[in-house]
């Protein structure tokens, strides 16, 4: 029979490197006010592109964080569980 065992810590460490990167991504919005009058149909367009980027960047990087949180959730309840049985 093949053993699965959880490394808590390493796991807990990796988590915390992800959610350490996660956090300091950065997306910064394209710089409207310097476009000033422009309005050529290619700065229209490129703002409402970035504008859209910027929507599915947020998206994804709160997925990526509920994907985390719920990682650290079923860690600790397999840890608790390998306690409990370990305890009886």
């Amino acid at each position: 029979m093949t053993t699965i065992k959880l490394n808590y810590e390493e796991v807990t460490k990796k988590l915390n490197d992800i959610k350490k990167a996660l956090d300091s991504l950065i997306l910064e919005q394209p710089p409207g006010d310097l476009l000033k009058n422009n309005s050529l149909e290619f700065t229209k367009t490129w703002l409402e592109r970035e504008k859209n980027l910027n929507s599915l960047f947020i998206q994804y990087t709160s997925i990526v964080q509920k994907n985390v949180e719920d990682t650290y959730a079923n860690i600790n309840l397999l840890k608790e569980q390998d306690e409990a049985i370990v305890r009886k």
